[in-house]
């Protein structure tokens, strides 16, 4: 339960992230809502996760993939560029993810 819990809040994380550039510095009223009760449940749902799992390994994960989706989401909404150099953090990202849960016994 504690990994559905950590996807969970992987995707209020990268709700919270593109939320945040909607909000134009928090002068826009529902992208700011809409924000702050990402993140609110972002680190709710991280909570009872990490009654289970290490912390160093479920919000290694949280913030790892959260960054991930916020890129390629950025990307996609935002028009923002994927370079190279992003690809291979993807890649580096992903690698650290895949040896933490081994490392979690998973």
């Amino acid at each position: 339960m504690a990994w559905i819990y950590l996807s969970i809040a992987i995707v209020f994380e990268i709700c919270f992230a593109l939320g945040t550039n909607a909000t134009r510095g928090f002068t826009r009223l529902w992208p700011s809502v809409f924000t702050l009760l990402a993140a609110a449940g972002g680190i709710f749902t991280l909570s009872l996760a990490l009654r289970t799992l290490d912390v160093g390994v479920g919000y290694t994960i949280w913030t790892g993939v959260g960054s991930i989706g916020t890129v390629v989401l950025g990307a996609l909404i935002y028009k923002e560029r994927i370079t190279p150099a992003k690809l291979g953090s993807f890649a580096a990202i992903i690698g650290g993810v895949l040896l933490l849960k081994i490392a979690a016994g998973v």
